[in-house]
């Protein structure tokens, strides 16, 4: 009972890990973003920088973690052990769960400095799925989501 309990909760551990992993392109929206309105300001690459786009929350891979570092502590011991293992593995796990989650998560990015035609100068960090290069016109689109930069 126990074995089919613990396949249970890796299954549905290994689920929920990699159903965060799904990405967006920039021609993709939210659908919070569509019929929203969008400042557009243009301007010029003057560098890019490439980064790493980490996940802000891990809260599924840390709760499944607990729960099957719970599960696997709770059976090492019996009597007084048993709570103590239990504590620590819960522990364990909900920090290996977060990390794992962070790591399925994290993607490339760019950090692209832009200086608008109006004069300043800015920086928008997004996931690196277009080439931006130094001297390249681009078109910075503002809206209540956030900023992203595109090719003209």
């Amino acid at each position: 009972m126990k074995q089919r309990l613990m396949a249970a909760m890796l299954a549905a551990a290994a689920l929920a890990l990699t159903a965060g992993c799904s990405t967006f392109g920039p021609q993709d929206y939210d659908y919070s973003e569509a019929r929203s309105v969008q400042s557009v300001a243009y301007g010029t690459v003057e560098s890019v920088r490439p980064v790493r786009v980490d996940e802000d929350h891990a809260g599924v891979g840390t709760a499944a973690g607990a729960v099957l570092g719970g599960l696997l502590g709770s059976t090492l011991f019996h009597g007084a052990g048993a709570v103590a293992s239990t504590v620590v593995g819960a522990v364990a796990g909900g920090v290996g769960g977060n990390a794992l989650e962070h790591e399925a998560t994290a993607r490339n990015g760019d950090e692209i400095v832009v200086r608008l035609d109006r004069g300043r100068t800015i920086a928008v960090v997004q996931g690196g799925f277009r080439d931006f290069e130094a001297g390249q016109r681009v078109r910075v689109l503002t809206g209540s989501e956030g900023t992203r930069v595109e090719h003209l």
